[in-house]
């Protein structure tokens, strides 16, 4: 066979092989991104995780810091774990809401550190249906943009604001006390800076708010796993 129709079996090959992938919802890509969050797995045979975990990160985000001066907390990012397909995933609201891999959404965090927390009665609460109910609540934000304006409304959506009104539509509880933008602390200049990119001089002090610190620090949660 002559090198030109050697290279033309190898093209037709691997676009038989990306269309097949295509026709699955996967494409090679994501492929990759599924087999590391294996291997990831894998080899972190202590993670003893349950649905619903809440697990909170210092993000690398622009407006991280931000959020940790204006929230007086470490935690500026947060998600939703549940089990997809055998691998455990991170249901986010990041633009737009949707599920990313443990291990890729470990690698968006500073130092790649993170905290693990469950509701402290999570046996009695989380009964089998109450966890399709708190998966359904969460998922029926599937794809919603970001929220930049952090807004009380449904039609954009910001992380803490996901996890904290599925966890009320399933369950009825508050995980984390709500307060208002001008509850936080707004005199560092780099919280200055964004509120004024966001907001202009017209900032909605009264605007309803739950951040990550304020979630992370409910008495309704425990913390079972520090990396």
């Amino acid at each position: 066979m002559s090198a030109r129709n050697s290279l033309a079996v190898i093209l037709v090959t691997l676009l038989l092989l990306s269309g097949g992938a295509a026709m699955h919802g996967i494409i090679p890509s994501q492929q990759l991104t599924q087999q590391a969050n294996k291997e990831f797995e894998k080899d972190s045979p202590a993670l003893d995780f349950r649905d619903g975990d809440l697990i909170f990160q210092s993000s690398k985000s622009g407006q991280s810091l931000a959020v940790q001066l204006a929230t007086r907390s470490k935690w500026s990012h947060m998600g939703m774990l549940f089990r997809v397909e055998g691998q455990w995933m991170v249901y986010e609201a990041v633009g737009p809401v949707k599920y990313t891999p443990l291990k890729a959404w470990i690698a968006h965090g500073d130092g790649h550190h993170y905290v693990v927390k469950r509701l402290v009665n999570a046996d009695e609460v989380l009964d089998e249906e109450t966890l399709s109910d708190l998966r359904n609540a969460a998922e029926a934000f599937d794809g919603l943009p970001y929220d930049f304006y952090f807004g009380w409304d449904d039609d954009r959506i910001y992380c803490s604001e996901l996890a904290w009104k599925a966890y009320k539509s399933a369950t009825g509880l508050k995980i984390g006390e709500l307060a208002t933008i001008g509850d936080m602390d707004l005199s560092h200049p780099a919280v200055q800076e964004k509120l004024k990119e966001r907001y202009g001089d017209a900032i909605p002090m009264k605007e309803q708010v739950i951040t990550p610190g304020d979630v992370f620090n409910s008495p309704l949660l425990v913390t079972v796993m520090v990396e």
